[in-house]
């Protein structure tokens, strides 16, 4: 079982175990050795890039120091969102990636996630050979290459560039977004250069957002986990629609042109339906996580398709896509996947991808929500806890769910989980009526809270 590794690679506190510089050294040795061991003859090369976190010098530094200290070479992109690593680091012909980035978290926090030479996030085997490497002492030391051999790191000046342009290719061929006022909230993260760039070079009037980070204000109030502002501005300014990403931009949440908010399942009911009409969406399947609301399953389900779900985390999206030969997958929080554009989610990308369907229809995006995504009343409640036992060892969580369940037949649902990334559980409910929802939930997370208190 993997302990370092979680649903997004690895994650923690800053300068706190595991995300310390010397966890990091370890981690470039053994993605680098693991690398050697996949046959390559020539020196392995791994992309490194980062979001705007203060750590994230620290961590890029001592991740270099371990691949070079391999016989490695480290290809340095700096602030560059998580999507655009993943397409450096095929472009380039590399090993391996790393993003340095706790994504939506706050900036104290930091994380590594490693891409394969395809882009694609790795496998679970894959990162417990990393893990098993971290934790085998010596014989990881005993690897280290001779002087001679110790590797370079290069700075790749222009990949800020190269995904820009990349991005560009995903907008569909002589269209334009000239006099389309956008509002676009950076979160002070990753895409702080990018996201404005691709839609002023694709001729929209952009106002851009907490693009100045500092090191600490990275989803400080702001981004896709706070979309007011960019609501608020999008109300005040005009715009046709409002664009909030997270820290590393691989989601996106999105205002329409009233200032009100439209989530993941709110888009990807716009976008697969369109797929749907257009021929587009491989078998006629969007493939969702267990968060996704029930109105989705039936937006898509008026449209002539069907939803396939998943747990929880854009990778295992990814690996049901890859696996049925689906094309277009994403959650509700944002991550939106286009196979047939890129391996991994990409707040921009499917942004663009919306503001396409927008331009053929001519209509502003609330009409466009309105016609086909009624959601279900949907609340979620997340609560500390200091363990994680799993839910079905906890009887009195497992015979609320149920009784809960029976009760609310085919037009409900609940999900409980633990977060993959913080010491969290989280108890999800749809039903009927707002009142009933907010009641189970209620009484399933009190339930779950005493009995995790003592398990």
């Amino acid at each position: 079982m993997r302990q370092l590794f979680g649903t997004d690679g690895i994650r923690g506190v800053a300068n706190r175990h595991p995300m310390t510089a010397e966890m990091a050294v370890r981690v470039g040795m053994a993605l680098a050795q693991t690398c050697r061991q996949n046959g390559e003859k020539r020196r392995p090369q791994v992309v490194i890039g980062k979001d705007t976190r203060l750590s994230g010098y620290m961590l890029e530094t001592a991740l270099a120091s371990g691949v070079i200290s391999m016989g490695g070479d480290v290809l340095l992109c700096g602030p560059l969102p998580t999507p655009g690593v993943s397409f450096i680091t095929t472009s380039m012909r590399a090993d391996a990636g790393v993003m340095i980035s706790a994504s939506h978290n706050p900036y104290r926090d930091n994380g590594i996630k490693v891409f394969g030479p395809d882009g694609f996030k790795l496998p679970d085997g894959r990162e417990s050979e990393i893990e098993r490497l971290i934790g085998s002492g010596a014989d990881l030391e005993r690897r280290r290459v001779a002087p001679g051999r110790i590797g370079q790191a290069h700075r790749i000046d222009d990949a800020l560039g190269r995904y820009v342009v990349e991005l560009k290719h995903t907008f569909p061929r002589g269209r334009r977004l000239d006099g389309v006022k956008v509002v676009i909230d950076a979160a002070n993260g990753a895409a702080y250069r990018s996201a404005p760039l691709v839609f002023r070079e694709l001729g929209a009037d952009v106002v851009a957002l907490n693009v100045r980070p500092d090191g600490r204000n990275i989803n400080r109030a702001c981004g896709a986990l706070h979309p007011a502002r960019v609501c608020s501005d999008v109300r005040r300014l005009g715009a046709r629609v409002g664009i909030a990403l997270d820290g590393d931009a691989d989601r996106v949440i999105v205002s329409d042109e009233r200032g009100r908010v439209v989530d993941g399942d709110a888009i990807m009911a716009i976008l697969a339906s369109d797929m749907l009409r257009r021929g587009e969406l491989a078998r006629k399947t969007l493939v969702v996580t267990v968060m996704s609301n029930l109105g989705l399953v039936r937006a898509v389900e008026r449209a002539g398709g069907k939803l396939e779900r998943t747990a929880v985390g854009d990778r295992y999206v990814v690996e049901r896509m890859r696996a049925g030969g689906f094309n277009f997958g994403g959650e509700q929080s944002g991550h939106l996947i286009f196979l047939d554009h890129a391996p991994t989610g990409d707040g921009v990308l499917g942004a663009l991808q919306l503001l396409a369907v927008l331009l053929r229809s001519g209509r502003p995006l609330s009409a466009l929500v309105a016609e086909v995504f009624r959601p279900y009343p949907q609340v979620l409640l997340n609560f500390k806890v200091a363990c994680k036992p799993p839910v079905e060892d906890l009887p009195a969580t497992t015979k609320a769910i149920r009784a809960a369940e029976r009760a609310m037949g085919r037009d409900g649902r609940i999900v409980v989980r633990y977060s993959g990334t913080e010491l969290l559980a989280r108890v999800m409910v749809e039903g009927k009526t707002r009142l009933q929802v907010n009641a189970v939930a209620k009484r399933i997370a009190e339930t779950m809270r005493r009995e995790v208190l003592t398990a």
